[in-house]
């Protein structure tokens, strides 16, 4: 499979996976897809199987990639290995009312330097004109990893990241109209209106992210994928 086919493959249950975390993963060896002789990768159903697994534990158990691996290995080489707890215990009444807060990946700053293939000064000058910006314990979420991609990739056509401040200020205003349309609801005590609250977060963020797209496309007045 293709690396497109694969997200799509994997889009029902995790739909923010992206291509570019994909390629991070693949980067800190949770996966070793085939290449074609003209570089491409080959994606096996073994290969998608294990890309759920990792996505599976980061998601609901909150491993860091180096656990993950470690378990997943093991686990291929036979032995029956109990999945690792990492930091306190949750009892099971904890495990049910979850935080309304989505649980997202993390990266250290060198794994998103290596990530992105961008050096320590992109990466200052980016976090200046607020384009990326660490969590508060320094690390930094899975989405960096594809905005910083993406900055790079709109750099090698000339577009610097001080004219990315737009794009920035109305994510930004797009981010503050979806939390105030759900802010009644993060503000229940109900772990099910808590839980709902952050399923209409990504729904509408996804919608936001639809319309955004056909309004560059009708404005411009060309037909995109």
């Amino acid at each position: 499979m293709s690396i497109g086919t694969v997200l799509n493959a994997l889009r029902d249950e995790f739909p923010e996976v992206t291509i570019s975390k994909i390629r991070f993963l693949e980067s800190e060896g949770l996966i070793e897809p085939q290449r074609t002789p003209s570089g491409y990768r080959k994606f096996s159903a073994r290969d998608v199987e294990r890309l759920a697994h990792v996505l599976r534990m980061q998601r609901d158990h909150y491993l860091p990639l180096k656990v993950i691996r470690e378990h997943l290995d093991a686990m291929e080489r036979g032995e029956a290995v109990p999945l690792p707890v990492v930091g306190r215990q949750r009892t099971s009444e904890e495990c049910q009312e979850r935080s309304a807060a989505p649980t997202v990946a993390r990266v250290g700053r060198a794994e998103l330097l290596a990530a992105a293939d961008i050096g320590e000064g992109e990466l200052q000058e980016w976090e200046s004109y607020g384009l990326i910006a660490p969590l508060a314990d320094g690390a930094y979420d899975a989405e960096a990893v594809t905005v910083a991609a993406l900055v790079a990739e709109l750099g090698r056509f000339g577009i610097e990241p001080r004219h990315l401040r737009v794009m920035k200020g109305a994510a930004d205003r797009e981010a503050g109209l979806v939390d105030q349309v759900v802010a009644p609801l993060k503000r229940h005590r109900n772990p099910q209106t808590r839980a709902l609250a952050e399923a209409r977060t990504k729904e509408l963020a996804a919608l936001t992210v639809k319309l955004h797209a056909a309004l560059v496309k009708s404005a411009l007045g060309v037909s995109l994928p």
